[in-house]
């Protein structure tokens, strides 16, 4: 048969296929699409009839993908994200900056910067709808690569293939300690300090956690300074009031963090002070990415205010 006569597939076959391949339960499968369960097993096998190949191999207890279904899942799947990109596209084309944007962002940049965030989204471009997801670093990149969210605002840089990171800014890190420490308050403070601080850290699965123990190796720390750590910064400073030890806070979290106490003195450190860079991260290629691209140069006007470095583009 040539090719200009063989039946293609439709995009409800592939989707039923490709739901079946990702959760090997028709149930399931048919719950995730919003399909009945004999539409989606009427739609995989008019798959297999067009493509003439067995996709699945169907037990009584549960199903498994045949050897030419797992090597067709990842094409199928290809597929539909390809014409994902095609309606994106021609939303962006049609009306650019309205539609849904799920925006990822990390615990330990959210309560600073989405105020910054949300107003210049309500101010230029009311037509957006904004939805935030915070959630640490590793899911926040699960989530761009399957679709889950569209773009994230976190630390990099993040090393990770087909990921593109617009920057926003620099800031520093500043040390908050008890009032009675005998670096409280003090400027100038040398990094190696550090080697002999007991220093306060959030949990596994932060990076802030991972670019603390980072500044302490360069300051020539060899131990993991770990005896207390925290799920969030509000409770790290807490702990800090209560006099159980030091912590490093970026300097967006600092006004909002310790004024909540009045047991606490903020020292800095010398030039140059330990830093971090927060930036915008979407998919390589992104539909949207000339949108990401403006979105991130309003939010570098709009961060002048807050005490960062803004990173000019290129």
């Amino acid at each position: 048969m040539s090719n200009g006569k063989r039946r293609q597939p439709s995009l409800a076959q592939l989707r039923a296929f490709a739901a079946v391949a990702e959760h090997l339960h028709f149930r399931d499968a048919a719950a995730a699409i919003g399909m009945s369960q004999p539409a989606l097993s009427g739609a995989v096998s008019a798959l297999e009839e067009t493509l003439g190949v067995t996709l699945l191999e169907r037990t009584t207890r549960k199903v498994l993908l045949s050897p030419a279904g797992e090597r067709l899942a990842v094409r199928a799947k290809a597929v539909l994200d390809a014409v994902g990109e095609l309606l994106e596209e021609a939303e962006a084309v049609r009306a650019p900056f309205t539609g849904a944007l799920r925006l990822g962002v990390i615990p330990t940049v959210a309560p600073y910067l989405l105020p910054t965030v949300l107003r210049l989204v309500h101010e230029r471009y009311p037509d957006l709808d904004l939805q935030v997801h915070e959630e640490q670093t590793s899911s926040l990149i699960e989530g761009l690569a399957t679709g889950r969210l569209d773009l994230l605002l976190l630390a990099v840089p993040l090393g990770v293939p087909g990921i593109a990171e617009l920057p926003l800014f620099d800031e520093d890190f500043v040390l908050v300690t008890p009032l009675d420490h005998w670096l409280g308050g003090r400027e100038g403070i040398p990094r190696e300090a550090l080697k002999e601080l007991n220093l306060l850290l959030l949990d596994e699965g932060h990076c802030l956690r991972d670019q603390a123990l980072d500044i302490c190796r360069e300051a020539g720390r060899a131990d993991a300074p770990v005896t207390t750590t925290a799920a969030g910064l509000s409770t790290l400073v807490q702990l800090v009031a209560g006099g159980l030890g030091c912590t490093l806070l970026p300097r967006t979290a600092l006004k909002l963090e310790t004024t909540r106490s009045s047991q606490l003195l903020t020292g800095y450190f010398a030039d140059p002070a330990p830093s971090r860079r927060v930036a915008l991260a979407m998919r390589a290629g992104a539909a949207r990415g000339a949108e990401y691209e403006e979105l991130a140069g309003a939010l570098r006007e709009a961060m002048r205010m807050l005490p960062v470095r803004v990173v000019e583009p290129g």
